[in-house]
């Protein structure tokens, strides 16, 4: 049997503060690299330097437990129609290594997604590194939908060029423990990254998440929406942080996050963080937190829902907006399966019947 290693220091932001909140880190037991000492196939060395927010341990860690790397390449000025997919397949201590470069003025759809509802215990994660070359668009979708037995380790870095466009959308459904790092390096002017996450997490789950944003270039935006809601017991640690480097006059950066409190013994942090360098620029941040409001529920019991199906009823919220954006089916297909074992059998179906999709059955 496999013995297993402790990763520290996952998820370090790039300003350490707050120390006696222990807000810095986080320790994640992993299994042994089950190749150790192999010669892999790896990815081209220019993704070696691409930050993926998860730090060095992490990252190594993956790429040591991942046999073959897969490198993809959309070839410039081409709008690629099928969306690239990095499925972490439902098996026992999973790990995925992936480099893409989309060439300058392509476009291109990135599906990360992880989803499984097996008993025990297990082990998945994923490390994707993305250069998007001048000009081009780049379309993130991650989605996490994990029953509450599974640990997961995900690592996203994008090196964005002059003129290149990147928006990224994250859904946290599930995991016993999830430890997500994404980092983006907006290197060339008038580069944008915008970046929407959404998350739910579950009675005795942990969520880790570290979000940087360096900008270098002249004229950057980097927006950040991060939303979510804590069930009894949970823990969440949401770490952002923007860079504003010397030299990236015009830059302009925003980070929020609104927090639904719905139980008890839940333990929330948020590290908003912004970094600057220099004197031509603007950073705004913010973070709010809260249950149901009296007005709220008010609201709702007139309509006939009690205090439960109001919280049901926002946790669903979170499952349609992922289902309304999921590009394919095998992210679609994740995100019902979790939707069936949160909300239940019923309210999956209600949703997708309202979309007109039906992912049951196979896909």
């Amino acid at each position: 049997m496999a013995g297993t290693i402790q990763l520290a220091h996952v998820n370090t932001p790039p300003a350490q503060t707050w120390n006696y909140l222990r807000i810095n880190d986080i320790a994640i037991e992993v299994p042994v690299p089950r190749e150790q000492g192999a010669a892999f196939n790896r990815l081209p060395r220019i993704f070696d330097g691409i930050e993926c927010g998860i730090g060095d341990e992490a990252r190594d860690w993956i790429v040591a437990s991942t046999p073959d790397a897969r490198y993809i390449e959309v070839p410039a000025r081409t709008t690629r129609v099928d969306p690239i997919v990095v499925d972490i397949a439902a098996e026992r201590d999973t790990a995925a290594d992936t480099g893409i470069c989309v060439r300058e003025g392509a476009e291109a759809t990135i599906v990360i997604v992880a989803g499984a509802a097996l008993p025990g215990e297990a082990t998945t994660s994923a490390l994707t590194r993305i250069i998007a070359e001048r000009f081009s668009k780049v379309h993130i979708m991650e989605i996490i939908a994990l029953s509450g037995s599974f640990r997961h380790l995900e690592g996203l870095g994008v090196d964005a060029a002059h003129g290149a466009h990147v928006d990224v959308r994250q859904y946290f459904l599930g995991g016993k423990t999830v430890a997500a790092g994404f980092a983006a390096n907006l290197a060339g002017d008038d580069a944008t990254v915008e970046l929407s996450c959404r998350y739910l997490v579950g009675t005795g789950e942990t969520l880790d998440i570290n979000h940087i944003v360096r900008a270098r270039g002249r004229n950057t935006r980097e927006d950040m929406a991060v939303s979510g809601m804590l069930a009894d017991g949970s823990t969440k640690t949401l770490r952002e942080t923007i860079d504003l480097i010397h030299g990236a006059k015009g830059s302009q950066g925003n980070e929020a996050e609104t927090v639904l409190i719905a139980g008890e013994n839940i333990r929330n942090k948020t590290l908003p963080v912004i970094l600057c360098d220099e004197d031509d620029v603007a950073g705004n941040h913010g973070a709010t937190i809260g249950a149901i409001s009296p007005e709220q529920l008010a609201y709702l019991q007139v309509r006939g829902l009690s205090e439960d199906e109001a919280v049901a009823l926002f946790a669903r919220s979170i499952f349609d907006d992922a289902l309304i954006h999921a590009p394919e089916a095998i992210s679609a297909a994740a995100v019902a399966q979790r939707a069936e074992a949160v909300l239940g059998i019923e309210a999956s179906r209600d949703s997708l019947e309202a979309l007109g999709t039906d992912f049951f059955g196979g896909v």
